[in-house]
């Protein structure tokens, strides 16, 4: 029995005008050259001894500049005398797998031989404390053994919540350094009271544990890196509230009020921690993303997965229709780990699958 009618089948697509949106565009000429001087200023206000141990956090998402970033922390590190190695702090991606963490780093491009430093890839945690409202905080093991702790992470507006501080090193501190046992935890008090839990898990970690500094990370409407910062630990609870304003001021949009028919060619987490980010299509796996004043969209497809996403579609339960593509790049046990620990299961359900995106297309015009 055909999906489609053979009217809809057969209809012509509606003609396609090609449309070029511009935004702002600050950009950095230089991060590589940026990082490894303010790292290197930051580094000697330490006065470490010689050989001290430096656990360089690294998360899963596409920033368009980590590479150069990490591997200019890491040179850095190495010129003050110190030893640095990369530790995956991502949470619950890749799977919830050591092995799936370094390959998650692989992907985006951090490998030892890139960045000039060993990745130590570990599922291990460590309880630290308990915050004042009763959350146990956990760590991993690896970087607790280090002397210093650095996160590199972009700050950016979250997909699911909003507050102070969203996406960001508090974030990575509260939960990407405490891997899928300790995330899974985190996420178990909802996204609705994140502005409160972020900080004051990551409160909690900047008082107790050696974090030196964090290299923060800023991007544009078109993903270049607009602004790098190293951030002492003081000022970091206080700056990243400042960043995210930056980064929301330049953050992109689509400009139409209402869209019968959205087509998105890749998802991916490398894209989003949502796969694709709620800020712009307003969906979120609990509905429509709340005080979004985008465009309202009927229908979403999507074609395929990004391959950096090493096969996680999250966020797929965002879209109406989907492709046959898709659905064979999809990684269900890496999605099903990241949907149940980040406690959206609807994040994960597939919509309906057809052959191609030309269907899906149609399919998505006939029900508008």
């Amino acid at each position: 029995m055909p999906i489609l009618t053979q009217e809809a089948a057969g209809r012509a697509l509606p003609r396609l005008l090609p449309v070029t949106q511009s935004f702002p565009r600050p950009r950095l000429d230089d991060p590589r050259a940026a990082t490894q001087r303010m790292v290197s200023d930051r580094l000697a206000e330490l006065n470490a001894r010689s050989g001290a141990r430096v656990a360089i956090g690294v998360g899963s998402r596409g920033i368009r500049d980590i590479v150069p970033v990490v591997q200019a922390t890491v040179t850095a590190c190495r010129d003050a005398g110190l030893a640095p190695c990369i530790v995956p702090a991502m949470g619950s991606h890749g799977g919830g797998t050591a092995e799936g963490q370094r390959s998650v780093l692989e992907h985006l491009g951090i490998t030892e031989e890139a960045v000039g430093a060993p990745i130590v890839s570990s599922q291990d945690v460590t309880t630290i404390g308990v915050t004042e409202s009763g959350i146990p905080v956990s760590f991993d093991r690896t970087a607790l053994d280090a002397d210093f702790i650095v996160p590199i992470n972009r700050v950016k507006p979250h997909t699911d919540f909003a507050g102070t501080h969203e996406s960001g090193l508090c974030k990575m501190l509260a939960i990407g350094f405490a891997n899928h046992a300790g995330c899974s935890r985190i996420h178990q008090e909802g996204f609705p009271r994140f502005h409160e839990v972020i900080p004051e898990v990551a409160g909690l970690i900047l008082r107790t544990l050696p974090v030196a500094f964090g290299v923060a990370i800023v991007e544009n409407a078109y993903d270049e890196t607009c602004l790098i910062e190293a951030i002492p630990r003081a000022a970091i609870l206080a700056r990243e509230a400042e960043l995210l304003q930056i980064a929301y001021a330049n953050m992109a949009r689509l400009y139409f009020d209402h869209i019968d028919v959205l087509v998105v060619e890749e998802i991916g987490k490398n894209i989003s921690g949502a796969g694709m980010d709620p800020n712009i299509i307003g969906r979120t796996a609990g509905g429509l993303l709340p005080g979004f004043d985008g465009p309202a969209i009927r229908r979403i497809v999507v074609g395929a997965l990004t391959a950096a996403g090493y096969g996680n579609a999250i966020g797929i339960g965002e879209a109406d229709f989907t492709t046959e593509r898709l659905a064979g790049q999809m990684d269900r046990m890496a999605t099903y780990a990241n949907a149940i620990a980040a406690g959206v299961p609807e994040s994960a359900r597939l919509p309906i699958v057809l052959p191609t995106l030309d269907d899906a297309v149609r399919a998505a015009l006939q029900t508008c």
